[in-house]
């Protein structure tokens, strides 16, 4: 059976990342894919906060070029952070309509690091804007947020990953500003929305038996310190598993073996 493997937000931190991939025997040394057929996912956020967001954009590509070669496969969601220096630089000092501040001052606001702005190129842009919004794996739906923007984008994971394309693909100030906003909420699957009602309505129109997401750092949701977090956490009556580990609040990060 091939291995599954879903790790959740970087934020930059790269190193952190190597040290995990090489626990779980992904990759060697030279940071080179060892992971044969697995299946690797990550749920968005690979930039913002950290020291080195596009170095871990460079080893995602890198990585996903060499599975793809042994049989495997590696691939990342986009998450809001993502869209966010997307925004930078697509939309630079434009004014975002609503927000009273340019795209780029929202991405500084959000964690933005300027090394990141200064070494993006149109191949990291165009890779990026490339990036699904949705996924299946097996019986799991992957999503970066635990957010309820998706289904107004689409009545599937198709349409949902389309209509986001074309927003990014465009430079249409409002629609990017909607965009963020939305993309930025947290805990739609949590008790005090519905909880397991609210993540079965959700899978019931994108399919799947359990949401995967990233986004909501794990310790916010336990009130437990980062540094302690080293598993993802099942919730809303076992239909949702964050897979967040905070690791720009000084998580350890984890990655986590779907099947």
């Amino acid at each position: 059976m091939t291995a599954v493997h879903v790790t959740g937000d970087v934020h930059g931190h790269v190193d952190k990342l190597r040290g995990l991939l090489r626990r779980c025997a992904l990759i060697d040394d030279n940071d080179d894919w060892t992971g044969a057929e697995s299946r690797l996912w990550f749920v968005g956020d690979l930039v913002n906060h950290g020291p080195n967001g596009v170095g871990a954009v460079d080893l995602v590509m890198r990585l996903q070029r060499q599975a793809a070669a042994a049989g495997g496969m590696v691939d990342t969601l986009l998450g809001n952070h993502d869209v966010v220096l997307l925004g930078a630089a697509r939309l630079g000092d434009r004014q975002a309509p609503g927000a009273n501040k340019t795209f780029r001052q929202i991405w500084r606001e959000s964690g933005g690091v300027p090394e990141d702005l200064d070494r993006l190129t149109d191949a990291h842009v165009a890779w990026l804007c490339g990036r699904p919004v949705m996924a299946h794996e097996g019986d799991c739906l992957l999503l970066h947020a635990d957010a309820p923007f998706y289904a107004h984008h689409g009545g599937s994971i198709a349409e949902t990953n389309a209509a986001i394309a074309d927003i990014l693909q465009g430079e249409e100030p409002a629609r990017w500003a909607r965009l963020l906003e939305v993309f930025g909420e947290h805990g739609a699957f949590v008790a005090a929305v519905g909880g397991s009602e609210a993540a079965d309505a959700f899978l019931r129109r994108f399919g799947g038996e359990r949401i995967v997401h990233g986004h909501t750092p794990v310790s916010k949701m336990t009130g437990h310190p980062p540094e302690t977090v080293v598993e993802p956490l099942l919730y809303a009556g076992g239909r949702c598993l964050d897979v967040d580990a905070g690791m720009y609040l000084g998580g350890p990060g984890f990655v986590c073996q779907m099947a």
